[in-house]
């Protein structure tokens, strides 16, 4: 009996530090994003402080130096790679899951509207590696 309330207090202990550490992950990326106001900002986007902090977040897990076993051929990380993709139109259609392109983050849920702004937003303003 001692024994199973021992393992039962250490795995909720351990769902407890997990779902605190998600959030945690989640708030900062959220506050990074948002300029920390809580309001999305959406022009003079800079891809170094702005455009990349997304691309950490949501795409070099697969599409990072290192990830070629599932990255489907296409690296991200950097702005020569990147710039490819935003040249020939498929950055924007596949944050935007738009029809005819696969989308992504691949077998997730869309990114939230103020980081698929951004990204958008940074595209249409020219790209610009700032």
């Amino acid at each position: 009996m001692k024994k199973k309330i021992q393992i039962l207090v250490v795995t909720i202990s351990g769902i407890i530090f997990l779902a605190l550490a998600c959030a945690k992950t989640n708030e900062d990326a959220l506050q990074q994003n948002t300029g920390g106001g809580g309001t999305c900002k959406t022009d003079s986007l800079s891809y170094a402080n702005d455009v990349v902090s997304i691309l950490k977040f949501y795409c070099y897990g697969c599409h990072g130096v290192g990830n070629s076993s599932s990255s489907g051929g296409i690296l991200l990380e950097g702005y020569t790679n990147l710039k490819v993709y935003v040249d020939n139109g498929k950055l924007v259609g596949v944050v935007n899951h738009a029809p005819g392109y696969v989308a992504m983050p691949y077998g997730q849920p869309k990114m939230p509207d103020c980081e698929v702004t951004q990204i958008t937003n940074w595209v249409s303003e020219g790209a610009q590696n700032n």
